[in-house]
């Protein structure tokens, strides 16, 4: 795996081009908008960033030709994805009554050592439900692989054959925000993951969110909703023990250590990494070895910035 960069959201200050020029990258780079959906191929503007040296791999596109040749194939995925939507909203609803058990707990009056007793047994509540949930997601995965065999499907297998001959040309991929889901969910069709032979790697916003341990789907102020940080599902682990959180100046209460407590509580060991706008982050080898910008969520409710030489591999769990 080469190195990778995390940086926050690009659409008004983009970073990435400086990040990866001061890597010496400047040749071709593989671009994944395929958490754009429809507008995928509207990567001008990215394009015009990286002077001119992207191709598109136009995954949600390739999905689509693949799932209009093969009508079966096609059924199962969304079969998938209607199981998965199920369990995320049984998963939510049960999450909600934690989190809002766990403030309760918090707020009481005890002895010292009885409430902090409580306050770990209710955050190891939290954890085994998102761990459960993370498991049956896995289960709905490894069934749907083992019935459908989507890597050795010839109409995944051809496209599969495209962008690997695209990316050994690329010296990096870069993948953007969008739609989490469908970003995550095109990559592992295709195994993009598995085609990587050394590139450097470049991810932003829902980017970021995708090639992490666990995709977090959060926000603790939505329009409507309870605001329950929830997982949507296991990351394609391209950056080993990091939970990345792009825009937290928009969507986490940064200045609510409960919040950010509980939040980082549940991920631990793992690195939990908000991206501001500006900020990037060189992870190589397990390990950040250049920062600006970027914040580290802990345990104990605090936020600080991110420093080099920070080991990002999960440990004991």
């Amino acid at each position: 795996m080469g190195a990778v960069i995390l940086a926050g959201a690009q659409r008004f200050e983009p970073t990435i081009g400086a990040a990866l020029a001061a890597l010496g990258i400047d040749g071709t780079v593989a671009i994944v908008t395929a958490g754009w959906q429809e507008r995928e191929s509207e990567d001008e503007e990215l394009a015009a960033h990286l002077d001119g040296r992207t191709v598109n791999l136009r995954l949600h596109h390739r999905a689509d030709l693949v799932f209009a040749a093969d009508a079966e194939f096609r059924a199962a995925h969304h079969e998938r994805q209607r199981l998965l939507r199920f369990k995320q909203d049984f998963y939510r609803i049960r999450l909600e009554h934690e989190l809002e058990a766990n403030h309760v707990i918090r707020q009481r009056t005890a002895p010292d050592d009885i409430l902090a007793e409580e306050e770990r047994a209710s955050l190891n509540a939290i954890r085994i439900l998102d761990d459960y949930h993370l498991a049956q997601c896995a289960r709905i995965h490894r069934e749907f692989e083992e019935a459908h065999a989507p890597l050795e499907n010839p109409y995944v297998a051809a496209q599969r054959v495209q962008i690997a001959e695209v990316l050994a040309g690329a010296q990096a991929l870069a993948i953007a925000g969008g739609h989490v889901a469908s970003l995550l969910n095109r990559m592992r069709l295709f195994g993009v993951a598995e085609l990587l032979t050394g590139q450097t790697v470049v991810a932003w916003s829902a980017g970021a969110m995708a090639i992490g341990t666990r995709v977090v789907l959060f926000h603790d102020e939505p329009p409507q909703g309870a605001g329950a940080s929830e997982i949507l599902d296991a990351g394609l682990g391209l950056v080993d023990g990091v939970v990345p959180f792009p825009q937290p100046e928009t969507r986490l209460r940064l200045d609510d250590p409960e919040r950010v407590g509980v939040l980082a509580g549940r991920f631990a060991p793992a690195l939990c990494l908000a991206l501001p706008a500006r900020s990037t982050v060189l992870l190589e080898d397990g390990q950040v070895t250049q920062c600006d910008g970027a914040l580290r969520l802990s345990p104990d409710g605090s936020v600080a910035p991110l420093v080099a030489d920070t080991p990002t591999r999960e440990a004991g769990r």
